[in-house]
């Protein structure tokens, strides 16, 4: 059975250690980053090798190409795609025209990943953020209204799925308020609950049916003032899965960020009792990932289930317009002018 685990890689090809905690450890998924990334037939074949490793029919292969700041393949390895804001920019003047170009050039960039062998992506972010918080959102939200977010993110995470990717939402219950960035250091947000319900968890519970969703290393103290949502069990269990109602395959944040405290192992187990379907682990050290490895237990009854839905997305594509697509694309480059470079986790 596999482990609900997702790790990552040190580098551009598989070490023979690595092969080796692949094959034994049997993890549900592997994801990828810059460092990982020199040219499309390594990518293929590092994708191959995992897959070879693990031997299971189902496996994630996941990514960050959001576009915009956080976007793994660029250059030579991925055409430039814009960052979330854009399509909000053209959804203010003509919505009609973004929620199509949002639905085709997700579909492209679906092609487009599914051709390396990668068949998820950590996209969108349904987070609002709010003046004053930290710019680690940013641009990366379609809006800074639910509305607008909601009918863009239902047009991405379509496009997605009829590319056969898995698209994973993102902060869940939200990551707009936070001050600080979780990647350094734990946000703390003091909203009541009744704000944060009428606002930040809105896009969510709207696309609560979307078949992944990927945590937020946030302490909403209104809510549970001793621990961030990814390993609270009352966020998790009274908001996520109750408030909210999402029921789709749930995975922690990076367990290697530094809003999260203690060893690597106690990590894993944290975010599981919380009730994460899976652990994430991201900097390919591989002496954390053993560690997280030990913490978390192999997929089964409900969480195997949500795992195997989301895996069924992946053998399911539908035809497109690539030229229509690509039309649209550089539409959207055209509305703004923002670059910059993402942090290697988010």
């Amino acid at each position: 059975m596999q482990a609900a685990l997702i790790a990552g890689l040190s580098a551009t090809s598989l070490s023979p250690e690595e092969r080796a905690f692949f094959r034994d450890v049997q993890p549900a998924g592997l994801i990828l980053f810059t460092r990982n990334c020199h040219d499309l037939e390594q990518i293929r074949a590092l994708v191959s090798d995992t897959r070879e490793a693990v031997g299971a029919e189902n496996f994630l292969v996941l990514i960050d190409q959001e576009g915009g700041r956080v976007q793994r393949l660029r250059g030579a390895l991925g055409r430039e795609l814009p960052p979330a804001r854009r399509y909000g920019d053209m959804f203010a003047r003509d919505s009609a025209r973004a929620l199509r170009a949002a639905r085709l050039v997700s579909r492209l960039m679906a092609h487009e990943l599914c051709a390396l062998g990668i068949n998820t992506n950590c996209a969108p972010v349904l987070d609002v953020p709010v003046s004053g918080a930290h710019d680690i959102i940013g641009d990366r939200a379609y809006g800074v209204e639910p509305a607008p977010i909601i009918a863009l993110a239902r047009e991405v995470i379509a496009g997605h799925k009829e590319g056969g990717v898995v698209p994973v939402v993102k902060h869940i219950p939200g990551h707009g308020r936070a001050r600080a960035d979780s990647h350094l250091e734990l946000p703390i947000v003091e909203t009541s609950h009744a704000e944060l319900s009428q606002s930040d968890f809105v896009p969510f519970h709207a696309l609560r049916d979307a078949p992944a969703a990927m945590t937020a290393h946030v302490v909403f103290s209104s809510i549970d003032d001793c621990a961030p949502a990814t390993t609270s069990r009352r966020v998790t269990q009274d908001i996520i899965r109750g408030e909210i109602g999402f029921d789709g395959l749930l995975m922690s944040d990076d367990l290697s960020m530094q809003a999260l405290s203690g060893p690597m192992r106690t990590r894993a187990e944290a975010v599981i009792a919380a009730g994460c379907d899976l652990a994430l682990h991201c900097n390919g050290d591989l002496r954390e990932m053993r560690a997280a490895a030990e913490g978390v237990p192999a997929l089964s009854q409900a969480p195997a289930d949500r795992f195997a839905r989301a895996c069924a997305i992946t053998r399911a594509t539908a035809s497109f317009d690539e030229a229509e697509a690509i039309t649209l694309l550089h539409e959207v480059l055209c509305e703004g002018t923002h670059s910059a470079q993402s942090p290697e986790s988010v």
